[in-house]
């Protein structure tokens, strides 16, 4: 669902509050803000947002040569893909970047009247995405920005039409170069601002890329490719099961759940002390995440905690959660009744139902005496570990989540014990 942003006057006001206004001509002469923030094709001399400090002031201007880099606006010896992963971990290193980085693309994509580099400067909005969110300020002036595009391809035609025949007027000599590059490459701006808005809203609450390692050429290719082809996490069950279609038709539950899964079981996850509550080591896993998207389980996998996370990560990613929102107060209200909690399950949508009764089974091998002994994992820590990557609450009160928590234990725990899952086995 989509929220309704802040408005455009909200959007001017904040501009004026943070933009650092530059100056041009020998009288020095403030530029307006329109111009601060439409395309350029020249260099700046400052950052476009007001800081203090000395490392952003400096760094500011050469990520703006980059951003045109990228863009196709300025000659480049380094490839595009270089551009971006030079250009990402410049941010997801300083993160007092990342809004700069951001309003810097915001400008390059306004009035820009060649459509490819318009294009280009979108993609590498959404690949920016994929690493790291803007600070919460700025996020509702971003929200804002890529809201007004989500139907704007005619407009963007119109206004870069408009555009050239003003700049052919002043300089007929153009005429045929800026013909050529409003000619449509690639997507429709559309496609990238959806891809951006249903990205923003996620990056913000889960955070960015985590780990010590830095972005590499792979994660670069990997996030401009997911705006094409969803990723296999953060999507819905319906989307991830209908692009395992061609690849797997006969499968009943999702590939990536039930990969991961036996990963961990054949790794001896059930005899690993802490499994669950111990997280692998966050570059494995991050490395792992990439291969999963790509339908490859690695053989080199050594650490069950590694799988373990990542599973745990493709569950609490979930477009929607495994038991959908319409049925959370229904689960919160019989969480101490076993025969009501399990009625909830025969309620689920058919293919909810059978991730979520695949997941119990799963849960019911490690919370057996014999695996329980050496995991100590008992069935309370198993919930507790578990029950926030399949309930939401969507409380903002502090309270309400306090004592929701407790209740989305419970209910978990109630079908670890009760719930009859024998017939998955039938399934794989």
């Amino acid at each position: 669902t989509l929220r309704k942003p802040i408005s455009q006057s909200s959007m001017a006001d904040w501009a004026s509050k943070n933009l650092n206004m530059h100056t041009q001509g020998i009288f020095r002469r403030r530029i307006s803000i329109s111009n601060m923030l439409s395309w350029n094709g020249g260099s700046i001399k400052k950052p476009m947002l007001i800081t203090s400090n000395r490392t952003i002031k400096k760094e500011a201007c050469e990520m703006f040569k980059l951003v045109q880099s990228y863009m196709g606006d300025r000659q480049t010896r380094m490839d595009r893909n270089h551009v971006a992963l030079v250009t990402v971990t410049k941010c997801w290193s300083v993160q007092g970047l990342r809004d700069e980085l951001y309003i810097q693309l915001i400008r390059q994509t306004t009035d820009n009247m060649c459509y490819r580099s318009l294009a280009w400067g979108w993609e590498l909005m959404a690949i920016s995405l994929a690493f790291f969110s803007p600070s919460p300020k700025f996020q509702s002036y971003l929200e804002g920005y890529i809201y007004r595009h989500l139907n704007s391809d005619e407009n963007i035609a119109q206004r870069i039409k408009e555009l050239v025949d003003l700049k052919n007027k002043k300089n007929s000599k153009s005429r045929k170069k800026r013909k050529q590059n409003t000619e449509d490459e690639g997507l429709p701006i559309s496609t990238y601002a959806k891809y951006c808005y249903r990205k923003l809203q996620k990056v913000a609450v889960t955070g960015g890329k985590k780990g010590l390692r830095k972005p590499t050429v792979e994660e670069i290719t990997h996030a401009r490719n997911a705006i094409l082809t969803p990723s296999l996490f953060g999507s819905s069950l319906e989307e991830i099961m209908l692009r395992q279609q061609d690849m797997y038709p006969g499968n009943k539950l999702p590939w990536v759940q039930t990969q991961l899964s036996q990963q961990v079981l054949a790794l001896g996850g059930e005899q690993t002390e802490g499994i669950f509550r111990i997280p692998g080591d966050i570059d494995e896993v991050n490395a792992l995440k990439l291969q999963v998207d790509q339908w490859r389980i690695p053989s080199s996998l050594s650490d069950p905690n590694v799988p373990a996370s990542l599973l745990k990560l493709w569950y609490r990613e979930l477009e929607e959660p495994v038991i959908p929102q319409q049925f959370y107060k229904e689960c919160i209200s019989n969480y101490e009744n076993p025969d009501a909690a399990v009625a909830v399950v025969q309620l689920l949508p058919e293919l909810n139902r059978l991730v979520l009764c695949y997941l119990i089974h799963f849960l019911q091998i490690f919370a057996q005496p014999s695996n329980v002994g050496r995991t100590k994992m008992d069935v309370n820590n198993l919930a507790m570990v578990m029950a926030p990557n399949c309930l939401r609450c969507q409380s903002d009160d502090p309270r309400v989540i306090f004592e929701n928590t407790r209740k989305e234990m419970s209910f978990l725990r109630m079908l670890i014990v009760h719930l009859d899952t024998s017939f998955i086995k039938g399934l794989l």
